[in-house]
C-alpha cells in the first residue's frame, strides 16, 4: 500500500484487536484454571502451551511493529518479506487445523466463543490481509524463508517436551499417551507440510507481485 499512514491505522487496529484477544483468552483460561483449583501462574502456564496464543502473540507484534514504524534490528527483521510471508502462513495454518480438525471437538459460549473466533478466524484473515499490503512490489529471497520452519519444529520440541514433563499435549493430535510417537510425529510431519505449501504459495505470490509491478 502506498498510503503509508493508512497501513499503519490498519495495521494498529488490527494489532489493538489482537491483543485484546489474547488478553481475553488469558483471563478465560486463568479462570477455567483457578475454577478446578488451580493457581493463575498454573493458567498462565497451560495458555502458553498452544501454537494458537503463541502465533497470535507473533502476529499481533508483528502489526505493533508495522504500526511503529520497524525500529531496532529486531523490528527491521520482522519487517522483512520473508518474515511476513512466514507469519502469515504460520497464522493461515493456526485457522486452517483449527476450522478443519478443531472446531467439531467443542461448542464454546460467550466470551469464549468470541475468543475463539477472533484467535482461529479473524486474526488469521488479518493476517493473510497485512501479508498482502506489507509485501506488495517488494523481492523476496527463499533461503531467509525457509529460515522460519524452525519456528513450527521448534514448537514441536516444546509442545512433546512439556507433555513429557507434565502429561498435558495442547492438542489431540500430539496426544503421545494416547497415540504413541510414531503417529505423533507423522501428524507433525503432515502439518509442518501444509506449513511449507502455504509459505511456498505465498512467496510465488508475493514475488509474482513484485515481478508485474516492476
Amino acid at each position: 500500500m502506498s498510503n503509508r499512514p493508512v497501513q499503519r491505522f490498519v495495521s494498529a487496529s488490527a494489532a489493538t484487536l489482537g491483543w485484546f484477544a489474547l488478553a481475553l483468552q488469558l483471563w478465560l483460561t486463568v479462570q477455567l484454571t483457578r475454577s478446578h483449583g488451580g493457581s493463575t501462574l498454573a493458567g498462565a502456564w497451560i495458555y502458553l502451551d498452544y501454537f494458537t496464543v503463541l502465533t497470535n502473540g507473533v502476529l499481533a507484534t508483528a502489526l505493533t511493529v508495522d504500526a511503529r514504524g520497524p525500529r531496532g534490528q529486531f523490528g527491521r527483521w520482522l519487517m522483512q518479506p520473508e518474515s511476513i510471508i512466514a507469519v502469515a502462513a504460520s497464522i493461515f495454518i493456526v485457522g486452517m487445523v483449527y476450522n478443519l480438525a478443531l472446531r467439531g471437538l467443542w461448542q464454546p459460549t460467550g466470551w469464549q466463543r468470541l475468543a475463539d473466533e477472533l484467535l482461529h478466524v479473524v486474526m488469521p484473515l488479518l493476517g493473510l490481509g497485512f501479508w498482502w499490503l506489507a509485501t506488495a512490489g517488494r523481492r523476496v529471497g527463499a533461503r531467509r524463508l525457509l529460515a522460519w520452519l524452525l519456528y513450527p519444529l521448534g514448537y514441536l520440541a516444546y509442545a512433546l517436551a512439556r507433555g513429557a514433563i507434565d502429561g498435558r499435549y495442547p492438542y489431540p493430535f500430539l496426544e503421545v499417551a494416547t497415540l504413541g510417537y510414531p503417529r505423533v510425529l507423522m501428524n507433525a510431519a503432515g502439518v509442518a507440510c501444509a506449513f511449507a505449501l502455504t509459505g511456498g504459495v505465498l512467496f510465488v505470490v508475493t514475488r509474482w507481485r513484485a515481478r508485474w509491478s516492476g
